[in-house]
């Protein structure tokens, strides 16, 4: 066991002590439990950030060809979005996704002992950084909103079938304040992932010969695409509020996870994590 190894499960440890802090202080109603929860998060979020400038600067070269590094930079991007949205907003318990969140991808980068990518001289090129960049802040985008959709979701039904307000739900957001982050995910997130996406076809075409190739990693991000502009048009254009972006937007991100836990796992792609 080294101490690169030691270093990342301090940062796991972290991420699920935060995790279950918070859930606790939701549940008991208790602020300084989840103020000590942010704080270990803030703490994880800081030695994650340390990990992945560590690992760059070490071996830029070889690290860029490391699955696991992509993982765990998906991990930090959903977190650092969040704690902007926690900074800007004052919007606190998207931790309760957040947080579980961080603790898986950042647990599945240390578990999944991928191969190297077979990645040619053009990946450190803008168009691969570029890809990468806007799909990442995309997907933690959605991550975002589904959190708050889940939430509008949840708080949405106590009211209409007039239930008691339990603890829990008196520690939620209004209605309101979870579908402005929906209306701030959407707005954003969709042109990033359009642009992540032209910047993958366009790297892929100058690496490989072609911008399409029928990949499973491909066709699941055209579908979610599409199902992504249907929600932006919606939102944007014909005024959307309430449980269907809430609703459209939770499944676009479950959508997401399988598109990586599936594809990127499993079966035969360019963007193979396999062992």
């Amino acid at each position: 066991m080294n101490m690169i190894f030691l270093f990342d499960l301090g940062i796991a440890l972290l991420y699920f002590l935060a995790s279950v802090l918070y859930v606790a202080g939701v549940l008991g109603g208790n602020t300084r439990l989840k103020s000590i929860a942010l704080g270990w998060l803030g703490l994880g979020f800081i030695l994650h950030s340390l990990d992945l400038a560590l690992n760059l600067a070490a071996n830029p070269d070889f690290t860029a060809t490391q699955g696991q590094f992509y993982v765990s930079l998906l991990a930090w991007t959903l977190l650092g979005l969040y704690l902007v949205v926690w900074w800007r907003l004052r919007i606190q318990f998207l931790a309760l996704t957040a947080a579980p969140l961080a603790l898986i991808l950042f647990s599945s980068s240390m578990l999944v002992h991928a191969p190297e990518l077979t990645i040619p001289a053009q990946l450190s090129g803008l168009w691969f950084g570029l890809h990468v960049a806007a799909l990442f802040v995309s997907i933690a985008l959605l991550a975002m909103a589904f959190g708050a959709g889940v939430c509008y979701l949840y708080v949405d039904w106590h009211i209409k079938h007039k239930t008691k307000p339990s603890r829990i739900r008196r520690d939620f957001p209004a209605l309101l304040n979870c579908d402005r982050v929906n209306h701030w995910a959407v707005s954003l997130g969709f042109p990033l992932f359009t642009i992540g996406m032209l910047a993958g076809f366009l790297w892929a075409d100058v690496t490989w010969g072609r911008a399409f190739s029928w990949d499973p990693k491909e066709l699941a991000s055209v579908l979610i695409w599409f199902l992504f502009a249907y929600l932006f048009h919606q939102r944007l254009a014909l005024g959307w509020k309430g449980r269907k972006p809430a609703t459209l937007a939770s499944w676009l991100f479950v959508l997401c996870l399988v598109s990586i836990a599936v594809i990127n796992f499993f079966l035969p792609t360019h963007h193979s994590f396999r062992p």
